[in-house]
């Protein structure tokens, strides 16, 4: 079995990369990361007479990810080495892959995508929740979400307050699976659920809301991003208004939550289209009167409140 101890980097990803080709797996072993606090990666330690380049979990973690592997949790194998095993994530449990039996049901109750709780991922939940208390959710009365699927964005916003006041808010939530939707009414029967193309919103007679959200719909390939955003900016946001969009910059791959956004003829994470529509949002909220923040990591949150609503956000102490 392989043991580093003072190899750099660079020679720690060729091995294992060349070694992940001929293998579905990979274990060796490292210094125990425990062993030392307050030591950045890369430093040189010494244990029981033996030199080391320091280097914590985390970097095993996101070496891991970008090798596209699981990462086994360390084993102890002495008083200072841990063996550490990757195994390749197998590409062909995906839901981005997996051709669906209809494209209405891509991400109905029965598909792959079904599978994903993006509620249980901290790298969805801790922004997204940040974002809505960034538009102030407890003073929102009336919510449309884009894309709605099982409802999962109105999960958090029920977490996030009262069920008193979640019983008053006005809920409508659009989307074009059948069978997600149904789950939806199941979990929120208090709400609105349209099956529609939100390409035909224009006939559905929606009129205003106060706060609405799209999380990783708005990119579809059917849809005219630029227009279909200053569409709903125009014709379905009320004089005090918000909208927080999510744009996905990762992938989801045999259980796991990969960082990058994936795009065509590219065999590696390439952003550019993603931050070009997420650039597009905020400039033209900004030309609408809009203060927009830009945060996330594996989902990208475009978070506008329109300036000079009543809503305060959280950090609003009535000074300035």
């Amino acid at each position: 079995m392989m043991k580093f101890t003072t190899h750099s980097l660079f020679e720690i990803i060729t091995y294992l990369a060349s070694h992940l080709k001929q293998s579905n797996w990979c274990s060796f072993e490292v210094l125990n990361p425990d062993l030392f606090e307050h030591t950045y990666n890369g430093e040189i330690v010494t244990v029981n007479g033996e030199d080391y380049l320091y280097r914590g979990l985390k970097a095993w973690v996101n070496l891991a990810e970008l090798l596209g592997c699981k990462i086994s949790i360390p084993t102890i194998k002495s008083n200072n080495l841990v063996e550490i095993t990757f195994k390749k994530l197998q590409t062909s449990n995906s839901f981005h892959t997996l051709q669906p039996i209809s494209k209405e049901e891509k991400y109905g109750s029965n598909s792959l995508f079904a599978k994903i709780q993006k509620n249980e991922e901290p790298n969805f939940l801790y922004h997204y929740k940040k974002a809505l208390e960034s538009v102030s959710i407890s003073q929102r009365k009336n919510i449309l979400n884009l894309g709605i699927n099982r409802g999962d964005e109105f999960e958090i916003i029920k977490s996030m307050m009262s069920l008193e006041d979640f019983s008053k808010l006005n809920l409508v939530g659009i989307d074009h699976s059948y069978s997600a939707l149904q789950i939806a009414k199941e979990r929120f029967p208090q709400a609105s659920f349209l099956k529609d193309d939100i390409n035909d919103m224009s006939k559905l007679n929606l009129g205003r809301f106060g706060l609405i959200i799209s999380i990783g719909t708005l990119q579809t390939p059917s849809i005219n991003y630029k227009q279909f955003l200053m569409y709903l900016v125009q014709n379905h946001l009320d004089a005090n208004s918000a909208i927080i969009l999510g744009f996905p910059n990762s992938r989801w791959i045999d259980g796991e939550l990969l960082y990058g956004a994936k795009a065509p003829n590219y065999n590696y994470a390439e952003m550019s289209l993603m931050f070009n529509d997420v650039i597009f949002a905020k400039k033209y909220l900004q030309q609408k009167k809009f203060r927009v923040t830009i945060t996330g990591r594996e989902y990208i949150f475009v978070t506008a409140t329109k300036i000079g609503s009543s809503q305060k956000r959280p950090y609003d102490k009535g000074h300035h």
